[in-house]
């Protein structure tokens, strides 16, 4: 199906352009809001058009870049295109890209780390300054000019509201079948004129399930006929499953207490591959019609919706292996009765996060002894990915893990550490701490209950006795609320710093 049957409404038929010209329209120094969360459902034409732009001006001593707004991360074709040709001046609000990676730690992008469900208020609040251009994949238009979202649609709806401009990506490659899967709550309003949002399941639909442009902003329409980014998790590993099987006991425990309802609260799930190994060990857990109530629905996800053991799940974006999105494509009429994406101010919202129960899992760099968690920051001062979503979840949520193994880099670095080299989430929204070691469980204890436990429960052989030194020899200062060596606090993270090794 071309772009033709894909536009339905005539009168963008005369603004539909190739990427060069829609590219000529975005001025040096603009600011940009384009579609995208977690590699689905990004511009796939226009970024590279862009780069392209910027090596042309470049070339010729004259300046290009943008300021670039998503909902999260996106893929090569869009945030790798643009840093190759150094054209992103400014980045919000997280990013896995290596290359921009680098240039945010090189100080080449100003980059501006955020909790995800705040990033459309603030923006809607004009606390960033005005937005000149939104340029959002869509899966087609209808006929009375409503969008059909795509596989993502994190900050779409605010990007369409407050730009000054639109330029649509008609993605012919994506599954036109997926409309009526999402749904756009347009409930919202700036303070005070704000009204609760009517959620009491995570499978409630509150809005529609199409984006709303005003057709006198769109300046440009553009094909693409691309994938969203193949993201490959590996198989399970002895760590990964060693974690999954911790957080199960830990469930099955909590409900046989009565802490948790027989029927479980919705899940969330972090992204990457011990995320992945947590769901696989739903899977075959005792855990019956599962309700997923989350940032990104990957793979793991599919396979308890595929087995009967999830009933729904809600996301912002589907990212998917290769294989599952051709087995989602291929399914899609079962999976549109069981899947709805909304955007990320509400798939985040700290309210309904809240009010739902949702049971949050997420991964880490590092923790120390006290339970503040390091989620972005190697060695304190080099940006990772971003804190992402995971803060919105781990204050708000009813349960909130935090999983990492206990070692990186082949035991030259302890992810249990005396401080933490930076502080995402402090002691004071951790409840758990999770790796292949054990389960510290820090609900209702004292800062020097709690060291205690993440020693004995999750730091490595190699580190536990080094750690527990520490602690003492803090704790014999005197009697401490939180005892602290600070002439050694950090002393671990410079040692690697200086010989490659903590342990040396």
């Amino acid at each position: 199906m071309g772009i033709a049957e894909r536009v339905r409404f005539s009168q963008f038929h005369n603004r539909i352009m190739d990427a060069a010209a829609a590219a000529a329209l975005i001025p040096h120094g603009a600011t940009v809001g384009m579609s995208g969360f977690t590699g689905a459902g990004y511009p796939k034409a226009l970024p590279q058009a862009m780069a392209e732009r910027a090596q042309a001006e470049h070339a010729q001593g004259r300046p290009y870049k943008i300021n670039l707004w998503t909902g999260a991360s996106t893929a090569p074709e869009c945030d790798g295109a643009l840093s190759q040709a150094h054209a992103i001046g400014q980045r919000l609000p997280f990013n896995t890209d290596p290359l921009a990676r680098q240039q945010i730690n090189a100080g080449e992008i100003d980059f501006i780390d955020m909790h995800l469900s705040h990033v459309a208020q603030h923006a809607w609040f004009g606390f960033f300054g005005k937005m000149n251009v939104a340029v959002i994949e869509v899966l087609g238009v209808t006929a009375d000019g409503l969008l059909i979202p795509s596989t993502a649609i994190g900050n779409n709806k605010t990007w369409l509201e407050i730009a000054d401009q639109v330029i649509l990506e008609v993605n012919t490659k994506l599954p036109g079948a997926m409309e009526g899967m999402h749904d756009i709550y347009y409930g919202t309003a700036i303070p005070p004129r704000r009204m609760p949002i009517s959620m009491t399941h995570a499978d409630n639909r509150i809005g529609e399930p199409y984006l709303k442009v005003d057709p006198a902003k769109v300046i440009a329409v553009v094909e693409t006929h691309g994938s969203d980014r193949n993201n490959v998790f590996n198989a399970p590993d002895a760590d990964s499953n060693l974690i999954a099987s911790a957080i199960i006991d830990f469930l099955t425990h909590e409900m046989q207490a009565g802490r948790l309802p027989k029927q479980m609260l919705p899940i969330q799930s972090g992204v990457g591959n011990v995320a992945n190994a947590v769901l696989a060990g739903l899977l075959h857990g005792p855990f019956e019609q599962l309700l997923g109530f989350t940032e990104v629905l990957q793979d793991g996800m599919l396979d308890l919706l595929r087995a009967g053991k999830m009933s729904r799940a809600s996301a912002t974006a589907i990212s998917l292996s290769a294989q599952a999105f051709e087995d989602f494509e291929k399914n899609l009429d079962f999976y549109r009765s069981r899947i709805i994406l909304r955007p990320q101010e509400i798939s985040n919202h700290p309210e309904l996060v809240r009010r739902l129960g949702v049971i949050a899992m997420n991964s880490m760099i590092e923790a120390d002894i006290y339970g503040n968690i390091n989620s972005t920051h190697l060695m304190g001062s080099s940006m990772m990915n971003g804190i992402g979503g995971s803060g919105d979840f781990a204050r708000n949520g009813y349960l909130s893990f935090f999983v990492t193994p206990s070692v990186a880099k082949g035991g030259k670095i302890s992810c249990i550490v005396p401080m933490c080299s930076h502080v995402d989430h402090t002691e004071h929204d951790t409840q758990i701490i999770v790796t292949e070691q054990g389960l510290a469980d820090l609900r209702g204890l004292s800062p020097k209950q709690r060291a205690k436990v993440v020693i004995e429960k999750c730091a490595h052989p190699s580190y536990r006795p080094m750690l527990q030194d520490y602690f003492d020899r803090a704790c014999a200062k005197g009697a401490l609320h939180t005892p602290h060596l600070l002439t050694e606090a950090l002393s671990w993270h410079q040692r690697f710093l200086d010989t490659g090794d903590m342990r040396v």
